[in-house]
C-alpha cells in the first residue's frame, strides 16, 4: 500500500518524505559552552576529544529551556554539541545525509572530524551530505558548532529578547538546535526539493522538481495524484536538467458542480496525496525502468485571490477569524514535540478561528502539516531583525528566500508576511533605502510565489502590499466601529490614518483593491497579582469581564468592512499574558463561550 497524508505525521519534513523510514537523532547528545570560542583552535570537533563535553543537552530542546536539561537563559554565544550514530557506510549508489530542521543562528556540521557542511540562517533547514566522511566499523561522532550571538540585533530574530531577562513583548532565547535532526539514505541521484502550486481555475497543477545532481542522462519523472481511492491525475515527463517544472492537469477540477468535493478550504480540508517515481532511461542513471528514487508527498487544491477590498478562498468571499500565535511553550521555547504542535492546531479549530498568523517565527513543517491536515489559514512571517544595513538586508533575503521555498507548498498558508511593524526598517518614511528593502522583499516574494497575496509590511507604515494589514488595541468597541464599520473602507479609506503610533500608508500608496484586515488587535489579560511580570494592552477583573471585552471587540470586527481580524493572541506567552488560553493551554473562558463569541455571524 502506498504512502497517504494520513502517515506522514511526525516526519519532520511531511510533503517529502521516503521509505523506508528516516532516523532520528533527537535525544540526549553531549554538550559544551565555549564562551571563549576556543573550540576550533582545540579541535574539539575531533572524535577523540571528549574533554569539553562536561553536559548533556536533549535534542532539539534549545539549552535554554528546562525541557533541555540544561535550563541556562543567560549569553553564551557559542555552542558545541557531540554524539556517536551508529551507522555503517551507505552501499555503493546511495548517499547519507544529515538533516537539520533549524539551527539557530550559525552552524558548521563535521562528521569524524572531517567538515561536511555549514549554513547561516537560526529558522530555516540544511542537508549535510555524510557518504564521504563515514569509516568503517559502524561508530560514527558528529558534532555541530552552533553560534548565536545574544546582542548582534542585525540577525534575524523574531521575539528572541537581546537584554539579559525578557522585557514588554519579547521572550527567552532559543539558541542552537532547536528543529529535529534527523538521517536518511537516499540514491545518488533523488529529489531535494519538490513544490506543488494549484491552479484550480485552469484545472490544473505545477509540479517542480530540482535534483541532487544534473543528471548524466534524462530521467523519467512519474506523479500520480489520488483523493482517497480517486485517482485524480497520472504524468510522466522526461527530466534532463536538474530543475525540471511541468504542469499537470486535473480534469476534475472542470466538473464546476462538484468542487466542493475536491478543494481545500477550513471547513473541508481535502488532502490529495502525490507519488513521485524518478526512473532511469537507461545504463548510469538506472537499468531499463528501474525506479532510481520514490517519494510520498500531498498537496491541497486551492486558490487565493483578492478583490474589491475583500480575501477569497476558491473563488469566493472568506472572512478572515485569525488569532496571533506565536508558537511558544514553557518548558522548550520555540521547540516543539510532534504532539505540542499538533495541539495547538488543535485549539484553535476548537475555538472557532478558521486561522492563524504565525508571528516572528517559521514554523516547524509538523504543524504546518496539522494545519493543511485540518484546516487552518496560516499567515506565514519573517523573524525580524532589528537594525537596518546591509548585513541585515543579506542576512534576511537569504533566510526568507529559503523559508518560502521550504513551506511553499503548504494549502495552508494563505499569504505572506516579511516584515511586522517596520522592525528593521524603523523609518521608511524618511530613510528611502528602508522603504526600497520593504518594497524589494514584497517583489521577491511575489517572484517566488504569485500564487499568494504578500502582506510587506504589517501593522502600519504600508508600501508595496496586497493586503493592508492595520494594528489598533484601542479597548473601545465603538472606536473601532467608527474607524472601520464605514463602507468606504472597501475602497482603501481611513477615517484615522493614525491608530497608532505610526501613518498606516505612506506617501503615495493608492488603494487597488486590497483587503484591510485588522491584522492585531485585543490584547485584553486579566488584572496581574502583586509583583507578576505582564504585558497586555489592558486589564480585566474577571473571566466574566473578559468575555464581555472579548465579545464587544470581535463583534465590532466581524460587523466592519474589514476583510478580517486577527486576535492577540492565541496563548499567554511568558510575561505577555493576553493569550485567548493560558500558557498551558487552558481557555481563560469556557470553550463553547470562546467558540460562540469567535464565530459570531457577520451581518447581511
Amino acid at each position: 500500500m502506498p504512502l497517504t497524508h494520513l502517515d506522514l505525521a511526525g516526519h519532520p519534513r511531511p510533503q517529502l518524505v521516503r521509505d523506508p523510514d528516516w532516523r532520528d537523532l533527537g535525544g540526549p547528545w553531549q554538550f559544551a559552552y565555549d564562551d571563549a570560542d576556543r573550540g576550533r583552535a582545540e579541535r574539539w570537533m575531533e572524535p577523540h576529544t571528549t574533554a569539553p563535553y562536561t553536559a548533556t543537552v536533549t535534542v532539539p530542546c534549545p539549552p535554554e529551556s528546562k525541557a533541555s536539561g540544561i535550563g541556562d537563559r543567560s549569553h553564551h554565544p557559542v555552542l558545541w554539541y557531540r554524539r556517536t550514530v551508529d551507522v555503517a557506510p551507505p552501499p555503493a549508489g546511495r548517499r547519507l545525509l544529515v538533516h537539520f530542521g533549524a539551527v539557530d543562528h550559525r552552524a558548521e556540521v563535521w562528521l569524524n572530524g572531517r567538515l561536511v557542511g555549514h549554513h547561516e540562517g537560526g529558522h530555516t533547514p540544511f542537508t549535510c551530505d555524510l557518504t564521504d566522511a563515514v569509516e568503517p566499523g559502524g561508530q560514527q561522532v558528529l558534532v555541530v558548532r552552533a553560534e548565536d550571538q545574544p546582542l548582534d540585533v542585525t540577525q534575524p530574530r523574531g521575539k528572541q529578547d537581546w537584554r539579559d531577562a525578557p522585557h514588554i513583548i519579547w521572550y527567552h532565547r532559543t539558541s542552537g538546535i532547536w528543529q529535529p535532526v534527523w538521517l536518511e539514505e537516499v540514491p545518488d541521484l533523488h529529489v531535494t526539493t519538490l513544490h506543488w502550486t494549484p491552479d484550480v481555475a485552469h484545472a490544473r497543477v505545477r509540479c517542480a522538481i530540482r535534483l541532487s545532481r544534473w543528471p548524466a542522462r534524462a530521467v523519467r519523472v512519474g506523479v500520480t495524484l489520488r483523493l482517497g481511492d480517486r485517482l485524480l491525475a497520472e504524468q510522466r515527463v522526461l527530466a534532463n536538467e536538474r530543475e525540471t517544472v511541468f504542469e499537470i492537469a486535473v480534469p476534475a477540477l472542470r466538473h464546476a458542480q462538484d468542487l466542493d468535493a475536491l478543494l481545500w478550504s477550513p471547513d473541508h480540508p481535502h488532502l490529495v496525496d502525490a507519488t513521485v517515481t524518478l526512473t532511469g532511461t537507461g545504463a548510469g542513471e538506472g537499468d531499463g525502468a528501474a525506479t532510481v528514487d520514490r517519494l510520498t508527498s500531498y498537496l491541497g487544491l486551492r486558490d487565493i485571490g483578492w478583490e474589491e477590498g475583500g480575501f477569497q478562498l476558491n473563488h469566493k468571499p472568506c472572512f478572515l477569524r485569525l488569532a496571533l500565535q506565536q508558537g511558544y511553550w514553557p518548558d522548550s521555547h520555540l521547540a516543539a514535540s510532534a504532539e505540542d504542535l499538533r495541539r495547538d492546531a488543535e485549539l484553535a479549530k476548537e475555538a472557532g478561528l478558521n486561522g492563524l498568523r504565525v508571528h516572528q517565527k517559521l514554523e516547524d513543517p509538523r504543524f504546518l502539516y496539522w494545519a493543511d491536515r485540518l484546516g487552518l489559514m496560516l499567515w506565514a512571517e519573517m523573524p525580524s531583525a532589528f537594525a537596518f544595513g546591509t548585513t541585515t538586508v543579506e542576512r534576511v533575503l537569504s533566510e526568507w528566500t529559503e523559508a518560502v521555498s521550504r513551506d511553499l507548498s503548504h494549502p495552508s498558508i494563505v499569504a505572506w508576511v516579511p516584515v511586522n511593524e517596520s522592525w528593521g526598517t524603523p523609518n521608511p518614511a524618511h530613510v528611502p533605502e528602508q522603504r526600497h528593502f520593504m518594497d524589494a522583499l514584497y517583489h521577491l516574494t511575489k517572484a517566488l510565489d504569485p500564487s499568494r497575496p504578500t502582506v510587506s509590511n504589517d501593522g502600519w507604515e504600508i508600501s508595496a502590499a496586497d493586503i493592508w494589514g492595520v494594528h489598533d488595541y484601542t479597548q473601545r468597541a465603538d472606536v473601532l466601529r467608527e474607524r472601520y464599520g464605514h463602507a468606504s473602507l472597501r475602497s482603501g479609506e481611513f477615517t484615522d490614518p493614525w491608530p497608532g503610533a505610526k501613518r498606516l500608508l505612506l506617501p503615495g500608496v493608492r488603494h487597488q483593491g486590497q483587503p484591510v484586515v485588522l491584522s492585531e488587535f485585543g490584547g485584553t489579560t486579566f488584572e496581574p497579582a502583586d509583583g507578576e511580570e505582564w504585558f497586555g494592552y489592558d486589564t480585566v477583573a474577571s473571566p466574566e469581564d473578559y468575555a464581555e471585552r472579548l465579545d464587544s471587540l470581535v463583534a465590532a470586527a466581524v460587523d466592519s468592512s474589514l476583510a478580517g481580524f486577527c486576535f492577540t493572541q492565541l496563548t499567554d506567552t511568558e510575561q505577555e499574558t493576553n493569550g485567548l488560553f493560558t500558557a498551558d493551554r487552558r481557555p481563560k473562558i469556557p470553550l463553547p463561550d470562546l467558540r460562540a463569541i469567535l464565530t459570531r455571524p457577520r451581518r447581511g
